[in-house]
């Protein structure tokens, strides 16, 4: 400033980058289709104590249970597991200072200033792990998407050839005494699925969330391996993923009941499995039989859930 002192303001701060846990969002698709993100830069200082603006915050909305990873170092950045749940991904770059931050009493004109801060880069690797009360669990073509179709509001693809679920679904349902409760739809696992054989891993981190599994089992009788055995394959595979999953809350529903040749082969497993203390309920989805007990057992086993927790 002539015949003054200094008047060189502050630059301004660059936009954070924020991740924003919102329930609209049911997969990351947009994070796969734009893969680079960038807030923008402040604006420089100016003349006359002019402090440059901050930039606004990025913020990138992602669905209810994402969680965040630094793909560089592996540490959990956070778990947004609630709706409105955010984080500071990466944090914008400081303003730097302008010379009038400089003047002292011997120098009332200083041409010194300080240069602004790089804003932060990480490489953020998302998983997305559904969040639902109730899990569906089973190898391909167990009746998981016909159940939960006759259940709940949920329109899954449904036919019948293997891993025709290729996307967990979510579904309301609404129990009786006003408890609803949402369920999920994993896709069909098979056996080393938790080395990434079939549909692979990516899909056994969606039951990690659950309070109880309904462990469905078709008893088809010309199946190979046999009933009892398929039940152990999705066990096993529970137990190699994480240990505690096959200590979960479960339900072991055999399926396909209108069917007359599963009668005979349902009731060797059902005998099989009550031996062992499992909880079992035979149901079709196709003609009813045994859904509405289903749903009510399954309401009532969350509810305690809902009062010890």
């Amino acid at each position: 400033m002539p015949k003054g002192g200094p008047d060189g303001g502050d630059g301004g701060k660059g936009g954070d980058i924020i991740f924003l846990a919102v329930e609209s969002l049911n997969t990351l698709l947009d994070c796969q289709y734009r893969q680079l993100f960038r807030a923008k830069r402040g604006v420089h200082g100016k003349g006359k104590d002019m402090h440059g603006r901050s930039a606004a915050d990025l913020v990138v909305k992602v669905p209810v249970g994402t969680v965040l990873w630094d793909d560089d170092s592996g540490e959990l950045i956070a778990d947004l597991d609630r709706p409105g749940a955010r984080v500071v991904a990466a944090k914008g770059g400081d303003g730097g200072r302008g010379n009038a931050r400089f003047a002292t009493s011997r120098d009332r004109a200083p041409r010194r200033h300080e240069e602004g801060w790089p804003g932060q880069e990480r490489h953020v690797r998302l998983e997305l792990k559904l969040i639902a009360d109730v899990g569906l669990i089973g190898l391909p073509n167990a009746g998981k998407s016909t159940l939960i179709s006759v259940i709940s509001n949920a329109r899954p693809k449904i036919a019948d050839y293997p891993f025709t679920t290729k996307v967990p679904g979510l579904g309301v349902v609404r129990g009786p005494g006003g408890v609803d409760f949402v369920v999920a739809d994993i896709p069909g696992l098979i056996q080393d699925a938790h080395k990434g054989a079939g549909m692979g891993h990516r899909f056994l981190r969606h039951v990690e969330r659950t309070r109880v599994l309904l462990h469905l089992v078709d008893p088809a009788p010309d199946l190979s391996p046999s009933a009892t055995e398929r039940f152990e394959i999705i066990m096993q595979e529970l137990k190699s993923y994480d240990s505690t999953l096959a200590d979960t809350p479960m339900l072991v529903v055999i399926t396909k009941m209108d069917v007359p040749e599963n009668r005979e082969a349902a009731a060797g497993l059902k005998e099989s499995l009550v031996k062992r203390r499992l909880p079992v309920l035979e149901i079709s989805a196709a003609t009813g039989e045994g859904v509405k007990e289903l749903v009510a057992r399954t309401a009532r086993l969350l509810k305690r859930m809902r009062r010890s927790s």
